[in-house]
C-alpha cells in the first residue's frame, strides 16, 4: 500500500540551533527542509514542492519579509509564516502588505504552538488547492458541474433527512415521520416530545433538511444539566467585557442560526428568566446578548424537545404556559423503543455496522437468537442503551456473526413476553400470587439466561447452577424452555 505523502515545510533561520529545534518539533508530522539563508531557501524552492514556509525575520542579507515577498511573487500558494522577536505595528503592516504573511510567531515560541501553526497552514494550503481545483472545474464544466454540486447537496440532505431515520415498513414511527414532513414545509415552531434517547434531535435535523432552510445552518443544544448562566452565554452571546475572561464579542446560537434552524432539547429544564427570554425570541424575533443595550434580530426556526408530556409540564408549573403554547404550533411525539419492536433488528444491525466501521472490526451481523432477545427487551434507555449494548457485544465478539451469549445478563433474564419484559425483579417481588409461582418465575429466568450465555452447553450450565445434568434437563422440560442453540452436541462439550 502506498504511503500518503506528508506535507513539506521549509524552515529558514541563520541560527543552526533554532533550525534544529524547529525540525525536532515538526518532523513527526511533516517533511522538514532547512535553509540558513534567503538564497539557500530560494534554491531549495526551485527543486522542492513546499506547502508551508517558516522564516526568521532578522537574517544576514535579505530579511525574512524580503524573502517571503519574493516567495509570494513566484509561489503564491505557499503559506508564509514569519518568526520574530519584535512586534512593532509598522513592521507587521509592512510584512502583511509586502509578503502576504499568514501568521506571526513571536520568540520564544513553544513547540506546540509551532506545530499547531504548521498544521493550520498545511490545512489552509490543501483547502486553497481544493478551492482552485473546484473553481477551475466550475469554469470549464459550467452547468454540468453545477448539476453535480446540486446532486451532492441533495444526497447530503437525504442522508441527513427522513430517510436516515431507520424504521420498518410497518413501524409506529411512520406516522410520526409523515406528520414531520408536513410540519417541515411550514415555517412554524415545532415541539418534539418523548423519552430520553428516542432520537428527538435526529428528527429535528431531518425536518431542517426537508425545509426551505435546508441550505442554511442547523444547530442543536441540549439544555438539560447546563446552568442558566452558561446557557444564556451559549444561546444569546455576549459583548466584550460582559463576562469575565471574555476578550472579544461572543456570538450565540440565536445569531448563528439566523435564517437556519435551532433545536433546543430539554427546554423544560430552563429557568424562569431564560424561558421568558426564549418567549421573546418567538414573539418578537429578537434577543439581547449579555452586556448589550440593544436587541439583535434573528430569523431562525426554533424546534424544541421535551422529556415528558407538554400539558403536564405546564400544569405543574415547570414550563410557562405561554412559552409551552408558543413552541408547540406543531407537536410530534416519538415512541419509545419498546413501542418499535419491529425496528429493533434494523436499528441493531445498523448500530453494529457503524460500530464495526469505527473500531475496524469485521462482522456480518447477528444470529436469529440474538435478534430475538434484543427485540424482546424493552430498552428503558432507548436508542442510547441499544447502541451501548451493541458496542459492548462487538468488543467481546470472537466470530463475525454475534450470538446471544454476548448479550448482557439482565437482557437475557428478561421475560420473553410479547409486550416486553420487566427490567428487574422488583415487579415479581411486589406482585400478588403464591410464593411458589413467583419463585418459579425467577428460577425460569435464571435458567434461560444461563443456558443462553453458555450456548446451551448443559454441562457448563449445570455446573454453574450447582445442578446435575439430569436435574437441569428436568427443569428445562418443566418450564418448557426452548433450545435456541440450533445444535444437538453442545452439551457434550467441555
Amino acid at each position: 500500500m502506498t504511503r500518503t505523502a506528508r506535507p513539506s515545510v521549509l524552515v529558514v533561520d541563520d541560527e543552526p540551533h533554532s533550525l534544529a529545534s524547529m525540525r525536532m518539533a515538526l518532523e513527526d508530522e511533516f517533511d522538514v527542509l532547512t535553509a540558513t539563508s534567503a538564497d539557500q531557501a530560494m534554491a531549495l524552492l526551485q527543486d522542492e514542492w513546499v506547502q508551508v514556509i517558516f522564516c526568521d525575520q532578522r537574517m544576514p542579507g535579505r530579511s525574512g519579509v524580503q524573502l517571503l515577498a519574493c516567495v509570494r511573487e513566484r509561489w503564491p500558494e505557499i503559506v508564509r509564516i514569519i518568526i520574530t522577536g519584535y512586534t512593532d505595528p509598522a513592521d507587521m503592516t509592512e510584512a502583511i502588505n509586502a509578503a502576504g504573511i499568514y501568521q506571526f510567531l513571536t520568540k520564544p515560541w513553544h513547540p506546540e504552538h509551532l506545530l499547531m501553526a504548521a498544521r493550520n497552514a498545511a490545512a489552509l494550503f490543501s483547502m486553497t488547492r481544493e478551492h482552485e481545483r473546484l473553481s477551475l472545474e466550475m469554469r470549464h464544466l459550467g452547468s454540468t458541474t453545477q448539476t453535480k454540486l446540486e446532486k451532492r447537496r441533495r444526497d447530503l440532505r437525504e442522508r441527513q433527512g427522513f430517510d436516515a431515520i431507520l424504521r420498518s415498513p410497518h413501524s409506529s414511527m411512520n406516522a410520526v415521520i409523515e406528520a414531520a414532513r408536513q410540519y417541515a414545509s411550514f415555517d412554524v415552531p415545532v415541539l418534539i416530545s418523548g423519552e430520553a434517547g428516542t432520537g428527538k434531535q435526529d428528527l429535528a435535523r431531518a425536518m431542517h433538511h426537508a425545509s426551505l432552510r435546508a441550505d442554511k445552518p442547523f444547530y442543536a443544544l441540549n439544555c438539560a444539566g447546563l446552568p442558566d448562566d452558561l446557557l444564556e452565554l451559549e444561546l444569546f452571546g455576549a459583548r466584550r467585557g460582559a463576562v469575565a475572561g471574555l476578550a472579544g464579542n461572543r456570538i450565540g446560537l440565536m445569531q448563528k442560526a439566523d435564517r437556519g434552524t435551532l433545536y433546543l432539547g430539554g427546554v423544560e429544564t430552563l429557568g424562569p428568566r431564560l424561558q421568558m427570554a426564549l418567549l421573546r425570541v418567538l414573539r418578537e424575533g429578537s434577543f439581547q446578548p449579555l452586556g448589550a443595550h440593544e436587541g439583535v434580530r434573528s430569523n431562525l426556526r426554533l424546534i424544541c424537545g421535551v422529556t415528558g408530556d407538554l400539558r403536564a409540564l405546564m400544569a405543574e408549573g415547570v414550563l410557562r404556559t405561554d412559552l409551552g403554547y408558543a413552541i408547540s404550533a406543531g407537536e410530534l411525539t416519538l415512541p419509545p423503543l419498546r413501542g418499535r419492536r419491529g425496528d429493533v433488528a434494523l436499528l441493531a444491525q445498523a448500530a453494529l455496522f457503524d460500530a464495526a466501521a469505527t473500531h475496524g472490526k469485521l462482522v456480518r451481523g447477528f444470529d436469529d437468537v440474538a435478534l430475538q432477545f434484543l427485540e424482546n427487551y424493552d430498552w428503558p434507555g432507548n436508542l442510547r442503551e441499544l447502541d451501548n449494548e451493541i458496542t459492548r457485544m462487538l468488543v467481546f465478539a470472537q466470530d463475525p456473526v454475534l450470538g446471544a451469549d454476548l448479550i448482557s445478563r439482565h437482557i437475557l433474564q428478561a421475560c420473553p413476553a410479547q409486550d416486553g419484559a420487566d427490567r428487574a425483579l422488583d415487579p415479581i417481588l411486589t406482585r400478588e400470587g403464591p410464593l411458589k409461582d413467583r419463585v418459579e418465575l425467577v428460577e425460569m429466568r435464571i435458567l434461560r439466561e444461563t443456558l443462553t450465555r453458555h450456548r446451551w452447553n448443559k454441562s457448563r450450565a449445570a455446573a454453574e447452577l450447582g445442578l446435575s445434568r439430569v436435574g437441569l434437563r428436568a427443569k428445562i422440560d418443566r418450564y418448557g424452555i426452548p433450545d435456541t442453540s440450533g445444535q444437538t452436541t453442545m452439551e457434550e462439550e467441555d
